[in-house]
């Protein structure tokens, strides 16, 4: 007798939770269902309608490739994720990694546990340096190793600057002096970036049915992340 399946919105810190309410995981369609409706415990992680594969405004071609994406100082640590609630975010990164084909769209790998390598999303944004408008138009799906590349400034603060700068020259074929040119433009159009604040434009989410909410500390997280980045890339300049 086949199962009857209702789909579950389950985030991944509330999996064991959601598991001791009868809820179970389907490994072909990695997502949480009820195995019949009327289950009472699982009621709060009911689904809701899945999120179109082409946000509204959004423009999947816009930055292809991997490079260095660093987002100005005034929006450090209030990315999508940290925006959304976490039911929200899981729709969120459903679509975004089912409609990449559950592989990195900049190098192709495919998530691996044991590599510790995961598909994450990441933002594309489109700046208008008249009104100051950092403007979401993109969510990409990428693995563990290309978005620590992504965000080289935060691969600097976390140590892992080496690791990063191996796997952009290995995936985009640049020389290691192209490479190392690459990342001090990056930093030089962060730094011009950095130096006003940003207004935020999620309408590519809140168009799509996601509620939005600032991230709390995110303020005192950035200021301390900013300190740290900047002793790294002192040091770097010192070898």
């Amino acid at each position: 007798m086949a199962v009857e399946r209702v789909w579950l919105d389950v985030p991944f810190a509330e999996k064991d939770e959601a598991k001791k309410g009868g809820a179970r995981w389907d490994p072909a369609a990695r997502r949480w269902y009820a195995p019949r409706a009327g289950m009472a415990a699982l009621h709060r992680w009911a689904a809701a309608p899945d999120v179109p594969d082409l946000l509204p405004g959004e423009d999947r071609g816009l930055g292809s490739g991997l490079f260095v994406d660093l987002v100005p100082r005034s929006c450090w640590f209030t990315n999508v994720r940290s925006c959304v609630a976490a039911k929200d975010w899981e729709r969120l990164r459903r679509t975004i990694t089912r409609r990449a084909g559950r592989r990195c769209e900049t190098c192709g790998a495919a998530e691996d546990r044991d590599a510790k390598r995961w598909l994450e999303a990441h933002e594309r944004w489109v700046f208008d340096d008249t009104a100051r408008v950092q403007t979401l138009k993109r969510l990409i799906c990428l693995c563990t190793d290309c978005h620590t590349v992504t965000h080289f400034g935060y691969a600097l603060v976390r140590g892992l600057e080496a690791r990063a700068f191996a796997h952009l020259v290995k995936v985009t074929g640049m020389t290691g002096d192209a490479a190392r040119q690459h990342v001090r433009d990056a930093f030089d159009v962060w730094e011009r970036r950095s130096r006003v604040t940003w207004e935020l434009d999620l309408g590519i989410l809140t168009k799509a049915g996601i509620t939005l909410a600032p991230p709390p500390g995110a303020g005192a997280r950035a200021r301390t992340a900013e300190e740290t980045l900047r002793r790294e890339r002192e040091r770097g300049r010192g070898r």
